[in-house]
């Protein structure tokens, strides 16, 4: 009888352990099941952007909504499209793929617009289709539709587009602005006004610290208490 109420009354401790200990996400795993992303895991991988991502999404409480250009997406590209970009906006390019959000498709049908992305206040538009689960997304210099899911499941949604997602201030009548800067207060060391600015996912290390910490803290005070429980039974 002792034993079948210690089990009792550690089950929740043992359940919320193992929650702390699931493993994050694995985007890149996702993308390449998918089969036909290797130009955009490779630009992600180039940009180290990837660890940020999965880091950012570990610690988020809204989750995050990936648009995966396809090869077929990049192969279209104008000749010399990616290396006019310098690496800041290369990785800004990359970010416009990602909102700030998790969302499933229906979602976007009717989200308002411009949808935040992770590219700062660079925004994406999104129109769907009456009596139909077709959704186009639009940059301003590009229209193209969301046409598979590689997943739809909280935390993450990441939707197949066939083309790349191109921002107007980097292709359209507004080339050559700088990449916008998310909102937030500034530090007093902030740089100089020609630094390109960080995007909404950079500096992941003290982030990852910090939940590393609240983990580390959590499967503490759970054994505490788990030891506390037997001590009383016994």
């Amino acid at each position: 009888m002792a034993s079948t109420a210690l089990l009792l009354l550690l089950l929740p401790f043992v359940l919320f352990s193992q929650t702390l200990a699931q493993a994050s996400i694995n985007i890149t795993g996702i993308l390449a099941e998918g089969g036909q992303f290797s130009t955009f895991l490779r630009l992600l991988g180039e940009s180290n952007l990837i660890s940020q991502l999965e880091n950012q999404l570990d610690n988020s409480h809204e989750g995050m909504t990936i648009l995966a250009p396809s090869d077929n997406g990049f192969n279209a590209l104008k000749s010399g499209t990616l290396n006019s970009l310098n690496d800041q906006q290369k990785s800004q390019l990359l970010l416009f793929h990602v909102l700030s959000k998790f969302y499933t498709v229906t979602d976007l049908q009717t989200v308002s617009n411009p949808t935040r992305t992770l590219a700062g206040d660079w925004g994406l538009n999104f129109t769907g289709q009456p009596n139909s689960n077709q959704v186009n997304v639009s940059t301003g210099v590009v229209t193209v539709e969301i046409n598979n899911k590689l997943r739809e499941k909280s935390p993450l949604g990441v939707y197949v587009v066939d083309e790349v997602l191109l921002p107007d201030a980097l292709f359209g009548k507004h080339a050559g602005v700088p990449p916008p800067r998310a909102p937030g207060p500034r530090a007093d060391n902030s740089p100089d006004e020609g630094t390109p600015p960080e995007s909404d996912a950079a500096n992941p290390a003290s982030d990852e610290t910090d939940g590393g910490v609240r983990n580390g803290v959590g499967l503490g005070l759970v054994l505490g208490i788990g030891l506390i429980a037997i001590s009383l039974l016994f």
